[in-house]
């Protein structure tokens, strides 16, 4: 609750820190985890500073030495720790402390079984899955390197990248690699790096060492960071078995810095030579597919009608000539016919025409009308009749019949 105050009716000293200490108060008793540095025995008291892992925060914490005794010989400088203190409030000084009550060191078992967990909580968000890993570039103008001062690693890196392409590029960012600075420190370098448009890979290196030295790289925050980053990023921690998490949700794993180096950089004897065995299966398809040309046009310029054009003209010809020659034949053979068979139906036709019995003598009587007379007793006495003979016709009148 805020204090009711003003310049003209001010608190003293003693009321605010007496506030304060009140506020405290009331957190409780708590468990907190930390690195403890400065660690300091005087009397039956034990003073040190527990340290924030990641972050540059630490606090003063005081005990009972007893009370660090039963944690056992492993509660030394540098060690990790689980304090379950109380917070107090020095009013007289205006300090602030924890008044530990019980000290559990993190051993190597608790610690793998932490790393486990967050293990399977990034795995659960899909922070490790292959689909979103991006491919890295297959020559990079500029590479980014965190790792430590004049540590193997770097030299490593540098040394077989330079090897392997000599006009390669790197930005080199050094950091601590353990210890309580090396997250907030890689932090701010993979920050940089990755705010940098000219860096396309960042590499982050360092050699083996015991499991607690590679605690970092299994950070949250540092995981984290690498998984948001925009360019890619390659992790070259440790030697082959060392495992942190930065490994799974690094864009490429490398088993070593010198592995890192062959990954992210191309070979120039190797590409080179590529070059050449490309050049040369270009060259072969090429002499393959014109000699396949060639032996087509020879084969086309064999076929006869290349080779000889005016044989084939002639041969066209003769048969063109052949065909006209048939076709006289068989036009000259169906005139004859038709004219065979005009003669027999004209021969037909005058055996059965008119005309060919008058040429014997005979003759054809019409009456007046035109109607022929088939019979005497048709005609009577002084009819009009007209006989039609084979070169002419008579008027006659009928006199009488005669008898037959």
């Amino acid at each position: 609750m805020a204090m009711d105050t003003s310049a003209e009716s001010p608190v003293p000293v003693r009321t605010v820190l007496q506030a304060v200490g009140g506020w405290i108060g009331r957190l409780g008793r708590i468990w907190v985890e930390g690195q403890i540095t400065e660690l300091n025995a005087r009397g039956g008291t034990v003073y040190l500073t527990l340290r924030d892992p990641v972050a540059n925060m630490s606090v003063r914490v005081v005990g009972p030495r007893a009370v660090f005794q039963a944690a056992g010989p492993a509660v030394t400088d540098g060690a990790r720790v689980v304090v379950h203190c109380k917070p107090d409030f020095w009013v007289n000084r205006g300090s602030f402390s924890l008044s530990a009550i019980e000290v559990k060191p993190v051993g190597v078992g608790e610690l793998l079984a932490r790393l486990e967990r967050l293990r399977g909580v990034l795995a659960a968000e899909g922070l490790f899955r292959a689909e979103r890993k991006r491919p890295l570039p297959f020559l990079p103008g500029r590479i980014g390197l965190i790792c430590g001062r004049d540590s193997d690693a770097e030299h490593d890196v540098l040394e077989n990248a330079r090897r392997r392409w000599p006009a390669v590029e790197f930005q080199v960012e050094n950091t601590a690699v353990q210890g309580n600075q090396a997250v907030p420190q890689v932090l701010e370098a993979l920050r940089r790096l990755d705010a940098d448009p000219a860096i396309e890979v960042i590499v982050i290196a360092r050699g083996g060492g015991a499991m607690e030295d590679l605690l970092p790289f299994s950070d949250e925050a540092l995981v984290r960071a690498v998984a948001a980053a925009r360019t890619p990023v390659v992790s070259a921690i440790g030697h082959e078995q060392d495992a942190p998490i930065l490994d799974l949700v690094a864009d490429l794993r490398a088993s070593t810095p010198t592995d890192a180096a062959k990954k992210v950089v191309p070979d120039v004897r190797e590409q080179l030579q590529l070059v050449h065995q490309l050049r040369d299966r270009g060259r072969r398809v090429i002499s393959g597919g014109l000699d396949r040309e060639r032996a087509w046009l020879r084969a086309v310029r064999s076929r006869p009608a290349l080779a000889d054009p005016v044989r084939e003209i002639e041969r066209q010809a003769e048969q063109v000539d052949a065909l006209r020659e048939r076709a006289r034949r068989s036009l000259a053979a169906r005139l004859d016919r038709a004219a065979d068979e005009l003669s027999h139906t004209r021969a037909r036709l005058l055996a059965l025409s008119p005309a060919a019995t008058l040429e014997r003598g005979y003759a054809i009587v019409q009456a007046e009308d035109g109607a022929v007379v088939r019979e005497a007793g048709k005609a009577g006495v002084d009819d009009r009749l007209v006989v039609r003979l084979a070169d002419g016709r008579l008027a006659v009148t009928v006199t009488g019949a005669l008898e037959p």
